[in-house]
């Protein structure tokens, strides 16, 4: 709730009398008195104050300093949306997912999300790629979810991973493309992340569970189908290619889920522009690395030459 209220406080002293009544409000919230700020920023709400109503709309949703009212919360929300106010769009738009209106949900996660708001991105960019109330677009899902993983977002940079596991590199490049394409050019930057193994189902990714003001991912177990261990030669000019990813850390995942089904082989992680390509082995001939990725039912991987 903090966070969310701090971006309202702009620092200097020429501020207009509206900003500084809003402040005003923030100040008394942050020391207790809610009841107070709700006095302050209501009258603010009523006269159009996108910030005033969006903080209204919170200590509605709460119950702090007026009954707790959801309905009120989202008719603020609404007023500052309608502004072009960024968290009360996204805000807003989580808050109809989680009823199940998932049609206004994502009206307004996606004016965030083009903005920027990287939870926006997240839950928008899921739901294009699932095609979850919203024709499916799995690129288009993908360049949102990088984005917000590149801001640092840990649910994000989890669904990245399960996206990096699940779609065919063209994809992933394109989207990839498109998320520089829609920050004008500039290098989407991402960091490695070691996220944890999951257990994904080709073309589905797992769908995010959200409430207002925070975004969390869907714990699940790793399901690893057992398989015969494949005999690695010591050397050989044949790898098995196994994805190509955003971050290094998702390729490591990958890594670490199939080790056993690969018999020993070594990773190999080997920049390619954008992504890392996740490679294996050595084998010593182009049929030994096909008989691995024939024991690899559902994973993509092709044999390769070592270079």
């Amino acid at each position: 709730m903090r966070k969310l209220l701090f971006g309202l406080v702009i620092a200097g002293c020429a501020l207009p009398a509206a900003a500084q009544s809003v402040r005003a409000g923030i100040e008394a919230w942050q020391k207790g008195d809610a009841s107070g700020a709700v006095s302050i920023w209501r009258p603010l709400a009523d006269e159009g104050d996108a910030d005033a109503a969006f903080n209204l709309g919170q200590a509605y949703r709460l119950g702090k300093g007026v009954p707790l009212d959801l309905a009120k919360a989202q008719d603020m929300f609404e007023r500052a949306a309608r502004k072009g106010h960024i968290d009360a769009q996204t805000t807003l738009g989580l808050l109809l997912f989680q009823n199940g209106n998932r049609v206004s949900a994502l009206r307004w996660l996606k004016s965030a999300a083009v903005a920027g708001e990287a939870r926006a991105m997240l839950v928008y960019g899921t739901a294009l790629y699932n095609g979850d109330g919203i024709a499916q677009d799995p690129v288009t899902g993908y360049a949102f979810v990088s984005r917000a993983a590149a801001q640092g977002l840990p649910p994000a940079q989890a669904t990245l991973a399960d996206m990096d596991s699940a779609m065919p590199i063209e994809q992933r490049q394109k989207g990839v493309s498109l998320a520089q394409a829609m920050v004008g050019g500039k290098p989407v930057a991402t960091k490695p992340v070691a996220a944890k193994p999951v257990a994904v189902k080709p073309g589905t990714v797992r769908p995010v569970a959200v409430k207002p003001g925070t975004v969390r991912p869907v714990a699940a177990k790793p399901v690893l189908p057992k398989a015969a261990p494949v005999a690695v030669a010591a050397s050989g000019s044949w790898r098995v290619q196994l994805g190509a990813f955003g971050q290094r850390g998702s390729a490591e995942a990958l890594f670490a889920r199939l080790g056993a089904k690969l018999g020993g082989a070594q990773a190999y992680y080997v920049p390619a522009g954008q992504v890392v390509r996740l490679q294996a082995g050595p084998y010593a001939s182009r049929a030994a690395a096909a008989a691995t990725c024939a024991k690899l039912a559902g994973q993509a991987c092709f044999p390769v030459e070592a270079r």
